[in-house]
């Protein structure tokens, strides 16, 4: 038996951002410190979002408004996963987009076409809207040959009043009348890691994720071979871990126990 090779020091960050950073718009203590250390450390780092609404320009200043200072570049959203990983299977193609911003906007960064017209892709991300009429859309056209595509597969998603359908829901919906499973680009895809981790010239054996949740973060990360932290700040709490089959390397009470390790 050969020993376990111990774990290489930690070279780069990824961290989930709503139940880690941010707690209902307002910014979870030590998240400031964890930020600002990471910033002065010069070591690459990426906020992950699973909500695909917001592009990175818009979460950059929602989080300065909460005195996280965030640069663009290290934002990194299930919308700009799916829109890499369309650019590389199926450059210049087209799409059918139910979504917003966060995601037509980085489809049409990447040069895609945006058309309801025999796309090579039905996109599915999170609305605040969703309409019934672009729903039996996307079932027509993916009936029709287009193949099915969902940013992130989070059945539900916080807001104030509670918690609210998100695209694994309504995902459902259209899965129930095509018969289609969709292909969902987002976290616990290892991709939406490898991709990021890609965007920032780092490596999984030199990298940390931290995150709230098991089943998306916390596997995620364990997916893609990195180390893991979960965090008790969000969704999580220590009796959950158990329900699991798989464990985080690490679990901390806040983000605040971690800024002494960057």
């Amino acid at each position: 038996m050969h020993p376990m090779a111990e774990r290489k020091p930690i070279e780069s960050w990824l961290t989930d951002m709503d139940g880690v950073l941010i707690h209902e718009g307002v910014p979870i203590p030590g998240a400031d410190a964890f930020i600002k250390r990471l910033r002065e450390s010069g070591k690459p780092f990426l906020v992950l979002t699973n909500n695909s609404i917001y592009t990175a320009r818009d979460l950059q200043a929602r989080l300065t408004r909460m005195g996280l200072e965030v640069p663009v570049e290290n934002i990194w959203t299930s919308a700009l996963a799916t829109a890499k990983f369309l650019d590389d299977q199926r450059p210049g193609g087209t799409a059918y987009v139910i979504g917003e911003a966060g995601l037509t906007t980085a489809l049409h960064d990447i040069g895609y076409v945006l058309t309801d017209h025999d796309p090579d892709y039905v996109v599915l991300g999170e609305t605040r809207t969703y309409s019934f009429e672009a729903m039996t859309k996307a079932v027509r056209l993916i009936n029709g040959g287009a193949r099915f595509i969902g940013t992130n597969p989070d059945e539900t998603g916080p807001s104030t009043e509670g918690p609210l359908p998100a695209t694994g829901a309504v995902a459902a919906l259209i899965t129930k009348a095509t018969g289609r499973n969709p292909y969902f680009a987002g976290k616990p895809n290892p991709l939406m890691m490898r991709t990021g981790l890609n965007a920032i010239g780092a490596h999984s054996e030199t990298s940390a994720m931290i995150g709230d949740r098991m089943d998306t973060d916390v596997l995620a990360g364990l997916e893609a071979g990195m180390e893991t932290f979960l965090v008790l700040t969000g969704l999580t709490s220590r009796k959950d871990i158990d329900q699991h089959p798989f464990r985080p390397s690490n679990v901390v009470d806040s983000i605040a126990d971690l800024v002494d390790r960057v």
